[in-house]
């Protein structure tokens, strides 16, 4: 595996993660957090991949019903991912507004799927098919990069709607948000794997909706009052 293949599959998995990074945290531009818990959680997200193949792995060998198999992945990436953007920022005094657990989960989601989109662009590039590593860095820049904002943000916006309730209620909503989002990455993953080229285009058509609606979420956590 040469230098140069590395670098190509990390420039086609990391660099497009930072044009959607850019585009989210213009949300938070009236109180942006700070770029040291910003890089953090990023670089945790992306350190939460090599510990979530082991387990998927280990999931994989020991069953075989199709539907659990995604459900239980969804489970290790979304905990994960929650952990990244927690470690992260989330436990600091930063994290002052409702508005911020959306950052910092989307932030630690971009980290995930920029490690995540590596290794899938350079097992082709290793074999020296680099247009199959172009389709699958443009396929994954449009649709599961997108998905794994789209599910962390559900968590964050589950912490957000509640950051100003009691503790109880705080615990009630981040078990409700990752329960949801965990439902919303099984669901994708396997109309993904099973839908033919036409299904693939009408499960992308609803991420993007998903994400007009995601945007519409931002604006409604912004006017959270305490």
């Amino acid at each position: 595996m040469s230098p140069t293949t590395i670098g190509f599959a990390l420039l086609g998995g990391i660099l497009p993660t930072f044009v959607w990074l850019w585009f989210w945290l213009r949300e938070d531009q009236r109180h942006p957090e700070p770029w040291h818990l910003i890089i953090a959680s990023f670089l945790l997200g992306a350190l939460a991949v090599p510990l979530a193949v082991p387990f998927e792995r280990l999931v994989q060998s020991h069953i075989t019903a199709l539907p659990l198999i995604f459900l239980l992945w969804a489970v290790i990436e979304e905990v994960l991912k929650y952990l990244a953007a927690f470690v992260g920022g989330m436990h600091t005094q930063a994290e002052d507004e409702p508005i911020d657990a959306m950052v910092y989960l989307i932030t630690a989601a971009l980290g995930f799927a920029a490690a995540e989109n590596t290794l899938f662009i350079l097992e082709p590039f290793i074999t020296g098919d680099i247009f199959t590593g172009l389709v699958t860095a443009n396929i994954r820049f449009v649709g599961t990069t997108l998905l794994h904002v789209l599910t962390s943000a559900t968590v964050g916006a589950a912490v957000a709607f509640s950051f100003y309730k009691c503790r109880s209620i705080q615990i009630e909503h981040l078990i409700g948000g990752l329960t949801g989002a965990i439902a919303l990455h099984a669901i994708f993953n396997f109309l993904i794997i099973h839908a033919g080229p036409r299904g693939i285009f009408v499960v992308f058509t609803l991420i993007w909706v998903s994400v007009i609606g995601l945007l519409i979420l931002f604006e409604r956590v912004k006017r959270i009052k305490r």
